[in-house]
């Protein structure tokens, strides 16, 4: 099976986001180029923030800098450029039907009222992209979610989001090499 390819952070740009709940998809690809002691560079040509990783053949990193309801733009355009398969990416996302410190592994499925899915959807013509849901809990009120995903979660919250992106993060290999079935009973298993 294939692996994934490219790994695209969701979230919004700007340091007045960088903490929310919504930009969990960033801190995971932040995670990644940190431990490998890479610096994102600005890439007009994707709309985003981009890092190819050198030691690994065509595995790239991408956090669209279009906003979360453009973020399909950004998608679409790195996919053509390297001529990806939807389900060679890897789409790393906040997810509010999953608990802080609950991550969840899946091919396909419907957007769920996520705008940045829903643009990726409508952008590249398919759902058949990977997702990382990292779960960051609901509000418990619909009429609350824009402005809940828009703040910093509280401290427990957020260490238990970190953890669950630290698990992600430990199953990248798995990832890389098309190891699905292994890195979801990692990551769907509690410990």
């Amino acid at each position: 099976m294939t692996g994934i390819k490219i790994f695209v952070g969701l979230g919004n740009p700007g340091g007045e986001y960088e903490s929310t709940r919504h930009n969990v998809g960033f801190w995971f690809n932040d995670l990644i180029a940190s431990n490998l002691k890479l610096s994102f560079e600005k890439s007009i040509k994707f709309n985003g923030l981009y890092k190819k990783i050198p030691d690994l053949d065509n595995i790239h990193l991408l956090n669209p800098t279009t906003f979360m309801n453009d973020s399909g733009l950004s998608v679409a355009k790195i996919l053509n450029f390297y001529k990806v398969k939807p389900e060679e990416i890897l789409v790393i996302h906040d997810e509010l039907d999953l608990l802080p410190g609950d991550i969840r592994l899946k091919n396909g499925g419907g957007h769920g009222g996520h705008n940045g899915l829903k643009s990726i959807i409508s952008s590249i013509g398919t759902n058949t992209f990977w997702r990382l849901r990292i779960g960051i809990g609901h509000p418990g009120n619909k009429n609350l979610v824009k402005a809940y995903v828009l703040k910093r979660p509280l401290k427990n919250e957020e260490e238990e989001i970190r953890s669950a992106i630290l698990r992600g993060y430990q199953n990248l290999s798995y990832m890389i090499n098309g190891s699905f079935e292994k890195a979801m009973l990692n990551l769907h298993t509690k410990e």
